[in-house]
């Protein structure tokens, strides 16, 4: 890993390309230097069962976050998934069973796409994310949201590395059949990848990342896995990090920050961008031709 983080150097954590604005861009809400979008992916029962110690450190701390769910998985909890829009946390889907197949044919995604739909709807759903961070933002087109967050501005590490090159949200317009949606590219490293695959032991990256997306003006979009979060020192296991990372990273950003930041759901932040009142020129747009 190490080799692979001194080949990639260049370009990770921070790719100097991705701090461009995008044209005619005015600034966030209220002139904050930057926007903040806290996510978090569930992909296991026992990633299910932390949640809500996750939102207890979130809530003493003034923050919100969406949690992503994998419909059939494991059985998700309409009584989290009620606890969590009522205290005001967003639900959103991450993909339909976790097997790493939804991307494997556009028949296979057309077919999945019904049940995920599904499952948009019936959760109030506004946001979607693949597992593993596959995507195709084209066949995306085929799901009933508001945005799309299955991708990075850059990240060489992930099964599917192509960065998207930017620390804005940026829309995805689609073609006479199909309406556009706003995609939102996670510009903080994800947990698993720092802590884990990497075994760093300070939010070190974390900080100097945020700095430099604070720097650009950019969108802060950080997604972590309370599977991967250890709550108790003492049961700790090899694929867990202390949940006091996370607790320590949303205190420096308090601290440092606070004022500074307009911190919203994904939703939220989806709907400023794609809101025509903002103006189209705000917009960096992909076509659906990658």
């Amino acid at each position: 890993m190490l080799r692979r983080r001194a080949l990639h150097a260049d370009i990770w954590p921070i790719d100097e390309k991705a701090s461009r604005q995008p044209e005619g861009w005015s600034g966030w809400p209220g002139k904050k230097r930057f926007a903040l979008i806290l996510t978090h992916d569930v992909e296991t029962e026992r990633g299910q069962e932390k949640c809500y110690k996750l939102t207890k450190i979130e809530e003493a701390l003034g923050f919100r976050s969406s949690f992503n769910f994998v419909p059939e998985r494991y059985s998700v909890s309409s009584e989290l998934r009620h606890y969590l829009v009522s205290n005001g946390f967003e639900v959103g889907v991450h993909g339909l069973y976790h097997d790493g197949k939804l991307y494997k044919s556009r028949k296979i995604f057309q077919e999945r796409a019904v049940k995920i739909n599904k499952y948009i709807k019936e959760w109030g759903a506004s946001g979607f994310r693949s597992p593993a961070m596959h995507h195709n933002l084209e066949w995306i087109h085929d799901l009933d949201i508001e945005y799309d967050a299955s991708t990075f501005d850059t990240d060489p590490f992930e099964p599917q590395p192509d960065g998207m090159g930017t620390i804005f949200p940026f829309w995805v317009s689609g073609n006479s059949n199909n309406k556009g949606y706003v995609e939102l590219p996670y510009t903080l490293p994800q947990d698993f990848t720092l802590f884990i695959l990497m075994g760093e032991k300070s939010i070190d990256i974390w900080k100097q990342k945020l700095d430099w997306i604070i720097e650009h003006g950019g969108m802060a979009l950080l997604n972590t896995h309370p599977d991967y979060m250890s709550f108790d020192e003492t049961e700790q296991n090899p694929e867990e990090y202390p949940a006091e990372y996370y607790e320590e990273f949303l205190r420096y950003i308090k601290s440092r920050y606070e004022g500074q930041y307009w911190h919203v759901l994904p939703k939220e932040i989806a709907r400023f961008w794609a809101g025509d009142s903002r103006g189209k020129m705000h917009r960096k747009t992909r076509h659906t031709d990658i």
